[in-house]
């Protein structure tokens, strides 16, 4: 069986079509890229051939980028030298692509070569798009739902098939730079007006069929091929082009702090391949992304921000054996924030919902939130009055349990509070049908505890939402002791259902995300009442790709809730609560008053609009600034080791059963430096031994807290690493 196809029809044009077997949507293997190009040739070579189109098999859909296990596969076939197999892969592609882009001309007189277009039927992402931008023209379908550009920026590599190269001659470093950076993915017509693409058409094959049958020599060069050819905006030996290049590094590190080496490596690349002919600035390409694929970051990025997210999304730790549980009503009890954000994206994905809440007031308000939502949404051309209305259609808010009847899952989202959640459970079980599944969205109350109200215990689970619910990636799913398999299979195809990212835990206090949150901002609290300058600790974090400083998202998360968490643990574990100054501090902010950005006052000043103004020195007052700051790494060091090594001790204590979710949850659920590829790669990355070696520096310095788990200790003796050890080539071995 082959990816790619080719029929010539009698008007001479060769249709090269893309259709992988087996696959809703065509990705690139090294296979495909031999086969492309041997089509091509023969069709060049072919003298009743006047041209070629490349198009798509699959409906509503090019491409969907490379198949990302085989970079990994290349790296390892290359054997003792790694770089080089890497380097040579990537100049093949370099290669077939750009003999597409010359076509067979003569290179002096550039005449004589056959057009060659490309027909999208649909989205077209990273080597989806780098094909066709080597193409002579590419025609997009009127396709609303399409989306097209180059997002590998987002896993830690950038576009290594030419893409980046080419789309900077194209539109300019500037022009390119959203797309390339950021890894922007836009519509059809979107992609027109930045001049990525050429046409949007309604019946794009024969559009094409027309242009390639009209083509000229001169449609066939591209600009960088044609003399006297000038880069958009100017090269970086330019004016212009020289203060674009100042900027974007400036861009580039304000966003990044430096921590993603891709986005480096990518400018390198734009930079040095601007100075150079077109040519030579492809090898440039294959060097720097060889580099950023010998990097372990890459490794780890694609690793859990691809492989890994894809496998949780598609099942990977569902239980074996239980029917297709999707839901088809839904019941959310209470109309609060989560609650109503819950309903959103249920109603989002088909989902009938009732919201329940004690008072019609607070139930409409909570489905006010999903109206608000859709009306932002038509405000911005992302939504419709008839999508808004059919969205809400979906909602029913009320206050009677009655309505509850034939739901066959239920997410309580209702106070904090034990006593509460029990009652309601106990009330609502008396009206929902005996197979219906029972979840509390609690970020911190044991399941198993919770369960004790129930009489159906192997139906109660948790299904813990991160906030705000409809931007939040992560979904927290935690069994209890009881918890049978239909509950867990139903949560997870329940998230699939709303497009998001389950991890499947096991009960224990604060559960995966929590349990490592937690003493992250205990860590940047300590340091505080240690005399730490506040924005160290902030930018210490943010260098490590944080997307926010420790000391910043106290503020964010509100001090009131610390305070309770902390109450609530220290009830909780009695005598065996570590108490700390930390406890101190975020008392005492209490009782100040100074809550965080709500209350407009907390580790900030803000001004009256709640904008921050600085952090607030009054703190000093009470822990004044040591004179002498810690070592940045030092800051560093402790920030991720207060982190790693709570997930390392989730994962001995089997709270965790696959470290795939420790990883992914990491990085979607709390930001956790996306570079690293999660606490797991993080510690294979500087590698076990040093890391308990670390354990026991800063456990002898900061207390035992920094004790290295047994686990740990362990690999360290042995030099293993997690993913050896415990990634699902190690356990299918």
């Amino acid at each position: 069986m082959t990816d790619f196809t080719m029929q010539t029809g009698d008007d001479g044009i060769a249709i090269i079509t893309w259709d992988v077997p087996g696959k809703s949507m065509n990705v690139m293997s090294f296979d495909g890229l031999v086969e492309v190009g041997q089509l091509v040739d023969d069709a060049l070579a072919d003298e009743a051939v006047k041209g070629i189109i490349i198009t798509s098999g699959k409906e509503g859909s090019f491409a969907g980028g490379m198949d990302l296990n085989l970079l990994a596969k290349l790296k390892a076939d290359a054997g003792d030298d790694p770089a080089k197999g890497l380097f040579e892969g990537t100049m093949k592609m370099h290669e077939m692509l750009r003999k597409i882009e010359l076509a067979g001309m003569d290179r002096k007189t550039q005449k004589g070569g056959k057009p060659i277009a490309s027909v999208l039927p649909g989205t077209a992402a990273g080597i989806g798009l780098e094909l066709p931008l080597a193409t002579h023209r590419i025609f997009a379908a009127n396709n609303p739902k399409a989306r097209i550009g180059l997002p590998e920026i987002l896993v830690g590599i950038f576009p290594g098939a030419g893409g980046t190269t080419r789309l900077t001659r194209k539109l300019g470093a500037m022009g390119a730079s959203p797309f390339l950076l950021e890894g922007k993915m836009v519509s059809p017509d979107a992609a027109k007006r930045a001049g990525i693409i050429d046409e949007v058409s309604d019946d794009p094959m024969a559009d094409a069929r027309e242009w390639v049958l009209n083509a000229r020599d001169a449609d066939l060069v591209k600009p960088w091929d044609a003399k006297g050819y000038k880069m958009p905006g100017g090269a970086p030996y330019h004016p212009a082009g020289f203060m674009t290049f100042v900027g974007a590094n400036a861009m580039v590190n304000g966003k990044t702090q430096g921590a993603f080496p891709a986005a480096k490596a990518l400018l390198s690349a734009v930079y040095e391949g601007a100075l150079v002919p077109f040519d030579t600035a492809l090898k440039i390409e294959a060097r720097w992304f060889t580099s950023v694929l010998m990097n372990p970051s890459s490794e780890a990025m694609i690793r859990s921000l691809f492989l890994n997210k894809e496998a949780l999304e598609k099942g990977a730790v569902r239980p074996e054996g239980v029917p297709d549980q999707r839901v088809k009503k839904l019941g959310v009890l209470g109309a609060g924030m989560m609650g109503a954000g819950i309903a959103l994206v249920s109603a989002q994905a088909g989902i009938e919902v009732v919201l329940i809440d004690r008072d019609q007031e607070a139930a409409d308000k909570g489905k006010a939130y999903s109206e608000s939502f859709m009306d932002k949404g038509i405000a911005k051309k992302k939504a419709t009055p008839e999508k808004k209305e059919a969205l809400l259609n979906l909602i029913t808010a009320t206050t009677d349990l009655e309505a509850l009847k034939g739901c066959d899952l239920i997410i309580e989202a209702v106070f904090e509070d034990p006593g509460v959640k029990a009652e309601m459970t106990k009330k609502v079980e008396a009206v929902i049908p005996e197979d219906c599944i029972f979840a509390s969205n609690t970020s911190t109350l044991p399941i198993t505890e919770l369960a004790k109200a129930s009489s159906r215990p192997e139906q109660f689970i948790g299904i813990h939402f991160f906030s705000p619910v409809e931007k939040m990636l992560l979904v927290e799913i935690i069994k209890g002791k009881e918890t049978g398999d239909r509950a867990v299979a139903k949560s997870l195809d329940y998230v699939r259902q709303i497009r998001k990212t389950p991890i499947v835990v096991n009960d224990a206090r604060f559960f995966y995300a929590n349990r490592c949150i937690i003493p992250y901002g205990n860590e940047a609290t300590r340091m505080i009442t240690e005399g730490v300058a506040p924005a160290l600790i902030d930018h210490a974090a943010q260098q490590l790709g944080f997307p926010v400083g420790p000391v910043q998202l106290g503020d964010e998360t509100s001090i009131d809730l610390a305070t309770k968490i902390m109450r609530a643990t220290k009830a909780a574990m009695g005598n065996a609560y570590p108490a700390s100054e930390a406890d101190d501090l975020i008392v005492w902010m209490e009782d100040l008053g100074r809550l965080g950005r709500k209350a407009k006052a907390g580790y900030f000043e803000y001004d009256d609009k709640g904008k921050r103004l600085g952090y607030w020195k009054g703190i000093h007052d009470k822990y004044p600034l040591a004179d002498e700051q810690p070592d940045l790494r030092e800051v560093q060091d402790r920030l991720m080791f207060a982190q790693v090594l709570e997930a390392v001790r989730a994962l001995e204590e089997g709270v965790l059963e696959d470290i795939r979710e420790g990883d992914v949850g990491a990085i979607l659920g709390w930001g956790f430096a996306p570079w690293s590829g999660g606490p797991f790669s993080w510690l294979d990355i500087i590698g076990a031994p040093y890391a308990a070696e670390r354990c026991d520096q800063l456990a002898e310095k900061y207390g035992e807290r920094f004790e290295c788990p047994a686990l740990l200790r362990e690999m360290a003796e042995k030099n293993q690493t997690f993913y050896g050890r415990f990634g699902p080539q190690a356990e299918a071995a």
